[in-house]
């Protein structure tokens, strides 16, 4: 018997595991009956809970519904500055009833941007939707267009709203990983860069599709409805390690642990008993990924470090990539 349909199977389990109960819903307002093709997308409002960190609420046409992001500002806001995209793992504000992002939950980024000369921005939002257009709307995850959100809607306001110039990084973790790298190589004339931390990027098998599809069923969405059955196209489509030349001589960060716990992160380190699994199944995959990238030529800064499934790991990576994303920004490290 493949090591595969098991190695699948635990992967799953350990996602709801680690998540808790499954029984929180996204809040999704109910989509008109007649859609207006003439709406455009628009600021309906700008919370800001510091002078430098802000909730956003954005109208999205392509998902009839508000979406709230979160923008951390530099403290000197006189220049034009580029914009860092970091997108949520599976649950995606679930733990803080969709009132911010895992990252600023989670992690320091709060303190660790904090002197750097960008905009952030952080969807709140979008469990287990992969960031992506799904081809239906589905009756538990509502309508997923968020593809169309990030790449059409959402830069053009951020960059009116926050002196933003036009130059963006993207990057996730988990399932934001495969969310931003899909997203780049679809969009590659938007972003300069991407970061992605413990995600499968390739989806050119059978397993990482099942993987990824079963990932989706945890939270009661149907998969069928993302990219449709796992043998279709758009699959192929939205796979990263099918397309990675098209980013070839862009600065690229791709991280994963190996399965165990590193004793210098303390509790910060630790992750329920599946963590080491999911990371186990991330890590083949992301070797799958590099082997597709270096036959491609395409150049990518590469971590294969200790650690599990889980937060911390995510925090140090944040840190660890910052000259990746910097470069890729244009602005001092």
């Amino acid at each position: 018997m493949s090591k595969w349909p098991r190695a699948v199977a635990l992967a799953c389990a350990g996602v709801i595991a680690m998540t808790g109960s499954l029984g929180v819903a996204e809040p999704v307002a109910a989509a008109p009956h007649d859609t207006n093709a003439h709406e455009v997308a628009r600021v309906l409002s700008i919370s800001p809970t510091t002078p430098t960190r802000a909730t956003v609420t954005v109208y999205s046409p392509a998902m009839q519904r508000p979406v709230r992001v979160s923008v951390l500002l530099p403290s000197d806001r006189e220049k034009r500055r580029p914009t860092l995209y970091l997108l949520d793992g599976i649950d995606g504000g679930i733990y803080t009833n969709y009132t911010q992002s895992g990252w600023t939950f989670q992690t320091d980024i709060v303190k660790f941007m904090a002197d750097k000369p960008v905009n952030v921005v952080m969807p709140i939002g979008g469990m287990a939707a992969y960031y992506t257009d799904w081809q239906k709307t589905d009756p538990v995850l509502g309508r997923n267009r968020w593809e169309t959100f990030l790449t059409k809607e959402l830069p053009p306001l951020i960059d009116k709203r926050f002196n933003g110039n036009g130059r963006n990084v993207i990057g996730g973790l988990s399932m934001g990983a495969l969310g931003a790298m899909s997203i780049a190589v679809r969009h590659p004339d938007l972003y300069r860069g991407v970061v992605a931390f413990s995600g499968c990027l390739d989806q050119g098998s059978p397993e990482y599709r099942q993987a990824t599809a079963a990932s989706v069923s945890t939270r009661g969405g149907n998969p069928d409805n993302m990219w449709g059955p796992l043998g279709h196209s758009s699959w192929d489509d939205h796979n990263p390690a099918a397309h990675i030349e098209v980013l070839d001589g862009k600065p690229m960060y791709v991280s994963v642990g190996n399965g165990l716990p590193d004793p210098s992160l303390g509790i910060a380190g630790l992750a329920s008993p599946v963590g080491g699994v999911l990371e186990g199944v991330v890590l083949q995959c992301t070797r799958s990924f590099k082997r597709r990238a270096d036959a491609a030529g395409v150049k990518v800064t590469y971590d294969f470090r200790s650690g599990l499934h889980s937060w911390g790991y995510w925090n140090q990576d944040l840190h660890r990539a910052w000259p990746t994303i910097a470069k890729g920004l244009g602005v001092r490290r």
